[in-house]
């Protein structure tokens, strides 16, 4: 909870830091930083419905943060080693982290990395499950680190599924589909989030909306020959708004799902 509510005071902040540097974020005619609304987010603590605050650059958000991230690392002349691996925390006497032990991939060389201040960013495990939007490098390392150097961690069984990877790919769809007014069908056509959320729909969290995805596929109302997974439906957005808001989306559809989302839907 403190750590939720440390994040939502200093998000517009950071925003406005990252707007400083750079980021190439999507506008309101007005000028304001475009924000579009997500999954869980609400007014008045849901009584005043859906809230958009989301800030967004088209569809490729986490790609344009990358990019203005590591330009105003190269500004400040950041030391970076690539393709190194850490392997250990290692700490002192008094039992204070002092760096890291870490393997050059390349050659294999052993090295001691000492440093002020550790910081782990290693994202989460979600490569131990057979199909996951996660990269190929989120194997539970960094977790490793932490609990061989006797860290404890907190909440590890919960792990968030993205409801919405491109079928058979696992290649992440965003939520900023449905946060344009895309949604989820089953094999017959229907909108069944409004089932299972009838007023967030297609926007409830998305533990929410995972879970109710695996139910339809479940009770046998799931899409394909094995019945196996859902559809998200954007062709009524319209060219427009797709090519405009969701342009990587549309690429990535033709790309991994060999469906164009202006004429059908994704299978997720």
């Amino acid at each position: 909870q403190d750590a939720i509510e440390y994040m939502c005071s200093v998000g517009p902040e950071a925003v406005f830091e990252l707007e400083h540097m750079g980021l190439p974020f999507s506008r309101f005619e007005n000028g304001r930083i475009y924000q579009r609304p997500f999954g869980g987010q609400s007014k008045d603590y849901g009584a005043g419905g859906q809230a958009a605050r989301t800030c967004a650059a088209a569809d490729r958000t986490g790609h344009a943060l990358l990019h203005t991230l590591y330009q105003a690392n190269l500004k400040n002349n950041t030391t970076f080693l690539n393709e190194w691996f850490a392997v250990d925390l290692v700490r002192n006497q008094d039992g204070v982290v002092v760096g890291v032990i870490a393997i050059e991939i390349e050659t294999g060389e052993v090295v001691f990395v000492e440093s002020k201040a550790t910081v782990l960013a290693t994202g989460g495990a979600g490569r131990i499950y057979a199909s996951t939007t996660n990269a190929h490098i989120n194997t539970g390392d960094g977790i490793g680190m932490a609990l061989r150097a006797g860290y404890a961690v907190q909440d590890i069984e919960m792990w968030q599924f993205h409801p919405t990877g491109i079928y058979g790919a696992g290649t992440l769809v965003t939520e900023g589909c449905r946060g344009e007014g895309g949604y989820l069908i089953n094999k017959d056509g229907e909108r069944f989030m409004e089932r299972y959320a009838p007023n967030a729909k297609d926007l409830a969290g998305r533990d929410v909306v995972a879970r109710s995805m695996m139910t339809e596929i479940l009770e046998g109302r799931g899409c394909g020959e094995q019945g196996d997974h859902v559809f998200l439906k954007l062709d009524h957005l319209g060219k427009e708004i797709l090519h405009s808001r969701l342009p990587g989306i549309t690429e990535l559809s033709k790309t991994f799902a060999h469906v164009d989302p202006v004429n059908a839907p994704i299978p997720v």
